[in-house]
């Protein structure tokens, strides 16, 4: 059979089981029957009448509400394929065939679908069923006869390809139908990858639950869109444990969140909440304020989590006093050398300050309660919780124990020199801690002009007081920009579960970006996750790719290039402008223009000080565009990117606006080679590069 059928090939399908020889109409049928089956499925959901089965509203309202959900997650997407590929094994799976039988077929899509008697007729991607479609191959064909592959326009089913696993006469080929797919130009948000998951990447998304797996990918190899899949895997393969749990998708802002939110409800999975870090740690304070960087640096590193402790730990002070507690006629006294051995024993089990401070008088009206029976009484445990609320137990806490206010400790940290050097010393140098120090101190913890940092610092305030309630899993997008604290952070949010980190070393542009995945790992509480490194590309071309790697060993050195798959000759332009700010306005308009008449979407990526130039350009040209983020649509295909929100983003085609200026725009020089970095690597078909300045000279060298 030919490694690509066309819509009028007529070549027999031997197992057609629908009349037809037409396998493509065979096919098509299939397509149609397994639609109405799951309008079937939803029709049956959607008929379902509870008012007999629930005991009460409260119970009726939950059960409604799981209803609707599976209502939603019945959704057909018309323009999405619901199957993707085929497997034709050779045995029956977990079975054994009748003499002469032929071996079971499954049809592979984004959700299970069965028809009335319950029979399958797609198999959800996720089952294990289905992972030979994304790991056979002709050396470990996992008893598949023929793997086929389907090409779609729209929602209609157009092409399909075959390979045959364990025909020796068949020569190997590269499939055209999943080199289209990859290459499908992009309109609209971030699209899933699970009819071009390769086996590599399979090997990533079907990792366990148990384990945090940290993912080093360049460009284009599809880390992200292994994460969000990964999600969808584990989802389905722990869906009880993880509704328990929950999970959620962390990202570095909200652009990115809005791009890629659409990817696992097109996989059937709609609860998965997202988030940035900042939304993670803004609780209770209004971020207002913003760092220099040097200042966000030490804020950020892990060396504030000690200050913060000690800062947190100093509230507590030794008695001076006995604790006389009177009952009735009573008088029962409490020694403070005695008081000071709890206070001791709680600081030597380093417990939360909180669930210490709630102890503390529980252990003091214990302490009573071992009198009150040695003096021939019998007290009960309802008796120890009165003596516990007694005043003098209570001022006594107060005094020795008391509560603290998180954001109050940061407050006096930042305010306080004395403060901050009482509990600094030997962590932070003099000149750190002159960083830290408002220049301008707050009156309050309302007043204060709170910076993200500060945010952070209150988060870990917060959990030393009060442990961070734990997801069952964490996928940490773009986790090479987290600094130290906001590791922590997140690792709280995971201290219990599992996560699943992805990022890429080179395009680190914060001042705080961390070096190595082993230190970020362990301060994410991780350290004994596994470290995976994709480098096969599969979005940028090679011609664009090798251009971006020259910047590899001044930005990562020792960082391996991404080797694009994709031969894609004549999608890079270098062009200078000669002129002044005029010229290179015009030119940078114009390539637009050239860039608009190519199918898909296109994101013109400047400097953000650039942005209002381009900005007042474009308008004056007549051309409506989109801010990130924003949804493109076959009307409005433009989108204008400042350099600092391109990272995680992909366009078809990308113009590149003066990488100098790109450069330029960063408080040092690898910084801003980083960030020019991912400003060149966002292009999927084509990249034009402007320049009236000069290139930066690491790009001309090489």
């Amino acid at each position: 059979m030919p490694a690509h059928v066309a819509e009028s090939d007529s070549t027999p399908d031997p197992t057609s089981t629908t009349g037809t020889t037409d396998p493509l109409a065979h096919e098509r049928a299939h397509l149609a029957a397994s639609r109405a089956a799951l309008r079937g499925m939803r029709e049956d959901v959607q008929a379902l009448d509870i008012r007999d089965v629930t005991a009460n509203w409260v119970n009726a309202a939950v059960l409604q509400s799981q209803i609707d959900d599976r209502i939603k997650a019945l959704a057909d997407l018309s323009h999405t394929p619901l199957f993707f590929g085929r497997l034709d094994y050779l045995h029956a799976v977990g079975g054994e065939l009748a003499e002469g039988a032929d071996g079971e077929r499954f049809y592979i899509g984004r959700r299970h679908v069965h028809d009335a008697a319950g029979d399958p007729m797609v198999i959800d991607w996720r089952a294990p069923v289905s992972q030979p479609y994304y790991q056979a191959s002709r050396t470990d064909p996992q008893d598949v006869g023929l793997r086929r592959r389907f090409g779609y326009t729209g929602g209609e089913l157009t092409a399909y390809e075959d390979e045959h696993l364990t025909d020796p006469a068949e020569a190997e080929h590269t499939s055209r139908l999943l080199q289209a797919e990859i290459e499908r130009p992009r309109v609209g948000p971030m699209r899933d990858i699970v009819a071009t998951i390769q086996p590599e990447q399979d090997e990533i998304v079907r990792s366990g639950l148990g384990g945090t797996v940290c993912v080093q990918g360049g460009p284009g190899t599809g880390k992200t869109a292994v994460g969000l899949h990964r999600v969808a895997y584990l989802l389905y393969a722990h869906r009880e444990r993880l509704a328990r749990t929950g999970t959620l998708v962390i990202g570095p802002n909200r652009s990115f969140l809005h791009y890629i939110e659409q990817v696992l409800p097109a996989l059937g999975e709609l609860e998965v909440k997202q988030a940035t870090v900042d939304d993670l740690v803004r609780t209770g304070v209004e971020v207002r304020g913003e760092d220099e960087a040097a200042t966000a640096v030490v804020k950020g590193d892990a060396r504030m989590a000690e200050v913060l402790r000690r800062a947190i730990r100093s509230h507590v002070t030794a008695p001076v006093e006995p604790v006389v507690v009177v009952r009735g006629s009573r008088r029962w006294r409490v020694p403070a050398y005695e008081i000071q051995e709890m206070v001791d024993e709680l600081l030597a089990r380093d417990m939360r300050y909180g669930a210490a401070h709630e102890a503390l008088p529980q252990r003091i009206a214990h302490a009573v309660l071992v009198r009150m029976e040695e003096a021939g009484e019998a007290p009960d445990d309802r008796v120890q919780n009165a003596v516990a609320r007694n005043p003098a137990v209570k001022a006594a806490v107060k005094a020795v124990w008391p509560a603290v206010d998180p954001a109050k400790v940061v407050l006096r940290l930042l305010s306080d020199a004395e403060f901050l050097a009482a509990h600094a010393g030997g962590l932070l140098s003099e000149e750190e801690q002159k960083r830290l120090l408002w220049a301008k101190p707050a009156r309050s913890v309302k007043s204060a002009k709170w910076s993200a940092a500060d945010a952070v610092l209150i988060d870990e305030a917060g959990d030393l007081v009060a442990r961070t309630h734990s997801l069952g899993h964490v996928v940490l997008d773009e986790a090479q920009d987290l600094s130290p604290m906001q590791y922590r952070a997140v690792g709280r949010r995971c201290s219990t579960g599992s996560a699943t980190v992805l990022g890429d070393l080179a395009q680190g542009t914060t001042p705080w970006s961390t070096e190595s995945w082993g230190e970020a790992l362990f301060h994410l509480g991780k350290a004994d996750a596994v470290v995976e490194e994709l480098t096969a590309g599969f979005r940028v071309p090679r011609e664009v790719i090798a251009y971006a790697s020259r910047l590899l060993p001044a930005i990562s050195p020792g960082l391996a290039a991404v080797e694009s798959v994709r031969e894609s000759p004549g999608s890079l332009a270098v062009r200078e402008v000669p002129g002044g700010a005029a010229e290179l306005d015009a030119a940078v308009v114009a390539a637009c223009e050239e860039s608009l008449r190519n199918e898909g979407s296109i994101g013109l990526i400047a400097a953000d000080a650039r942005i209002p130039v381009l900005r007042a350009a474009l308008e004056a040209a007549g051309h409506a565009y989109l801010s990130p983020g924003e949804e493109t649509t076959a009307e409005s295909r433009l989108t204008l990117v400042p350099a600092s929100l391109a990272k995680g983003l992909e366009y078809d085609y990308v113009v590149l606006d003066e990488p100098g200026a790109v450069v330029d725009g960063e408080p040092d020089e690898r910084t801003g080679l980083r960030r020019l970095y991912v400003a060149l690597t966002r292009a999927v078909s084509g990249l034009t590069v402007l320049h009236a300045a000069p290139l930066p000279e690491v790009l001309v060298q090489a």
